[in-house]
């Protein structure tokens, strides 16, 4: 392709994707694997706590009544990503120790295997410029790799330190939580509630001290520099970092998008089989009511007025949060 100038093709990394910041969502966290998944917009790992848009959706516990909102944005995106206007979409919380999951061949490829495909792509193309001797270009893809272990460490750091705070243990109590997304759509999460509570209350990821900003920032640099050096690659080296950016952010966003699981804090969010469809959603809080044997909770939401309510939710102080 001798009239073809690529002398820009390091900018492909510069992208604004959020394909690696919902990666982090989706794991809870990053591993150090992570560091050879090379997509563009992996400058932007940090930003995966606003994925959730600004929603703090309002949420009722329907076996006590209380209403409060869900403060961590990654099981926010992660409910949003799920949830279907009109629709009633299940959840169910589980220790992750105790969590298993249907593996199915079909399950296995499309989960696993474009991850360990965009580590392979890789290690591959370190190999084949090594071989053809492009230094500059081996020079460019370890720039983006050390950038993205910067990135690991400090959303690892930020993990750790959030984690200390998810209200008082419950030992052995069950709970049944109903969400109130935008765009009426509606998820019911079910589990024990110490479980409930570590992917709903606290922080995910804890603000960065000084020196995580500072790593961060070093990190944003250098896949700027990056963009810059990557000019001085052979015309096939070129080639290759292409192949490789844009290869490795098809498959991680075939493997997000397969991933019905949301792991948070040694939780594991699984989605439930079945949607069911509401006319109305004064329909599904009904039928809830019905179930859970208590409406306080429901005027609390919005749901119903003061005269659906039993007699208990009407002595109660019900002010509605929405």
């Amino acid at each position: 392709m001798p009239h073809v100038s690529l002398d820009a093709a390091g900018l492909v990394a510069l992208a604004d994707l959020d394909i690696i910041a919902r990666r982090t969502a989706l794991s809870g966290t990053s591993r150090f694997a992570d560091v050879l998944v090379l997509c563009p917009g992996l400058h932007t790992q940090q930003s995966a706590s606003e994925l959730n848009r600004g929603e703090f959706p309002a949420c009722a516990a329907m076996t006590t009544g209380y209403a409060f909102r869900i403060e961590n944005p990654a099981t926010v995106a992660f409910l949003q990503s799920i949830g279907r206007t009109g629709q009633l979409s299940c959840v169910k919380v589980e220790y992750a120790k105790s969590h298993s999951e249907e593996w199915t061949t079909i399950k296995l490829f499309c989960r696993t295997v474009p991850y360990a495909f965009c580590c392979l792509l890789t290690i591959s193309t370190l190999i084949v410029f090594a071989l053809i001797r492009d230094w500059w270009a081996v020079t460019s893809v370890s720039i983006l790799v050390f950038a993205r272990l910067c990135n690991v460490f400090v959303v690892k750091k930020r993990v750790e330190r959030a984690g200390e705070w998810k209200g008082a243990s419950e030992p052995g109590v069950q709970g049944d939580l109903l969400v109130l997304l935008s765009q009426d759509r509606w998820i019911r999460i079910q589990g024990a509630v110490d479980d409930l509570k570590a992917v709903t209350s606290g922080q995910w990821l804890a603000e960065m001290t000084p020196l995580e900003s500072a790593v961060s920032a070093l990190a944003t640099v250098l896949v700027y520099l990056d963009a810059a050096l990557t000019s001085n690659a052979s015309q096939l080296g070129k080639i290759i970092l292409l192949v490789l950016l844009i290869g490795s952010a098809g498959f991680l966003a075939i493997a997000n998008e397969q991933t019905e699981a949301l792991h948070m804090h040694g939780r594991v969010l699984q989605v439930q089989k079945g949607r069911k469809a509401y006319d109305r959603r004064l329909s599904m809080a009904k039928e809830l009511i019905h179930s859970s044997g208590r409406s306080d909770w429901a005027l609390k939401l919005g749901l119903v007025n003061e005269k659906d309510c039993d007699e208990k939710c009407a002595s109660a102080n019900s002010s509605v949060i929405m």
